[in-house]
């Protein structure tokens, strides 16, 4: 069975830093495309990065470039999300995500495999 697991959120100030983790079981995600998406209260679930397997290739959303940083661990099985400068506006559950298409993570969409979520709470 496929597990996305996420930890690391929690309420933090704003301008602090929180990295949030994700691993996963069940299979290897050789060649696939892993991200984290995020739902604030009341909003759709967006899209906030991607990463290649390979490493070679990330993607940010704009609200987020300059200060997340998404990076994987092959021989953990593990995808991160390091988050700088966290603003009131980052609070949302954050997902990650994994799917065969890199391509389908970045527009947005829905991945294969998906997390239950961790809470990522900034206060002003």
């Amino acid at each position: 069975q496929v597990q996305l697991v996420e930890s690391g959120g929690a309420l933090v100030q704003a301008g602090s830093s929180l990295r949030l983790s994700c691993v996963a079981s069940g299979r290897t995600f050789s060649g696939y495309a892993l991200g984290w998406f995020r739902q604030a209260p009341g909003k759709e679930r967006e899209f906030v990065a991607a990463i290649r397997w390979s490493g070679s290739t990330t993607y940010y959303t704009d609200s987020v470039k300059g200060r997340f940083a998404i990076s994987r661990d092959i021989a953990k099985n593990t995808l991160y999300l390091q988050m700088n400068s966290l603003k009131p506006e980052d609070t949302a559950v954050y997902y990650c995500t994994a799917d065969r298409s890199f391509s389908t993570l970045v527009a947005g969409r829905r991945g294969d495999y998906w997390g239950q979520g961790t809470q990522v709470t900034v206060s002003s």
